[in-house]
């Protein structure tokens, strides 16, 4: 959705963690007044907090006078978007669908807030990177991935999600690229079943989760049999923003050893 302005954007709410990083990523962090999930850069954490994803606090939100309100389209929901317009607030809706669209969306964000420079300089240096990392991975030998977002209950991503398209530009194939549903929660006999090469958690933070051990039971697997259990931070690659290129390049890093580790096996057996 395009939104014009009579001039640029001075008082901005961001309601999503990735619209508070990608509008800094387009040097208009000095233009936002609030936010929800604010936690980075540092410079995020002082903005005062407007709700949750539940809860908006709309109260505050008219005292605080926003000229633009900066939405999540799937995040934010529907209803709560239509009540910010009824209550008089302009309101852009985004939606990150591809790993071009990050790029995409730090160059509107400049367009609104009057930074195109910054904007446009951030956007092409991280489209060339992203580039540089899609062909250090072509015609590598494709390995099955089961990202795991979380244990209990087992839950992972479809093929519709820009992580399946991270695991796919380093050369992986998503194991569960077929499922339906976004993010489908599965059980451990069908990753018995699909046998990945590779299982890759995310966890709740910066630390590899426990419960990424828990395979270790399962012996006839083969990521279990390799060792091929790793772990990257989510804020580096379930959040739609630049940084989603740090966890690619990890994601790169680790699928380039599980294919170390298949031809040194194929080498013994032979």
């Amino acid at each position: 959705m395009w939104l014009e302005l009579e001039k640029p954007a001075e008082r901005i709410v961001a309601l999503a963690p990735s619209i508070v990083e990608n509008i800094y990523s387009a040097g208009a962090g000095d233009k936002l007044i609030a936010a929800i999930g604010s936690d980075y850069p540092k410079a995020a954490r002082q903005l005062p907090e407007i709700g949750d994803y539940q809860l908006i606090n709309y109260e505050a939100l008219l005292v605080l006078k926003p000229d633009l309100i900066v939405a999540w389209s799937s995040g934010t929901g529907s209803r709560k978007i239509q009540k910010l317009r009824e209550l008089g607030f302009t309101v852009f809706v985004t939606e990150t669908k591809s790993l071009e669209d990050i790029a995409s969306n730090v160059r509107t964000f400049g367009e609104i807030a009057g930074s195109s420079g910054v904007a446009e300089r951030a956007a092409d240096d991280w489209t060339r990177r992203l580039h540089d990392l899609m062909r250090d991975s072509e015609d590598k030998t494709q390995v099955s991935v089961l990202y795991q977002v979380w244990h209990k209950p087992l839950q992972t991503l479809n093929g519709d999600h820009l992580i399946s398209d991270v695991i796919e530009a380093c050369g992986g194939r998503n194991a569960y690229e077929d499922a339906i549903v976004l993010a489908p929660q599965i059980s451990v006999e069908s990753v018995l079943d699909r046998d990945p090469d590779v299982i890759i958690a995310s966890g709740l933070g910066e630390s590899r989760p426990q419960s990424l051990d828990d395979w270790k039971r399962y012996s006839g697997l083969t990521a279990v049999k390799l060792n091929n259990l790793y772990h990257v931070p989510p804020d580096i690659i379930q959040r739609h923003t630049m940084r989603v290129l740090d966890g690619m390049q990890l994601v790169c890093d680790q699928l380039d050893q599980v294919r170390d580790k298949k031809m040194r096996v194929s080498k013994t057996v032979k």
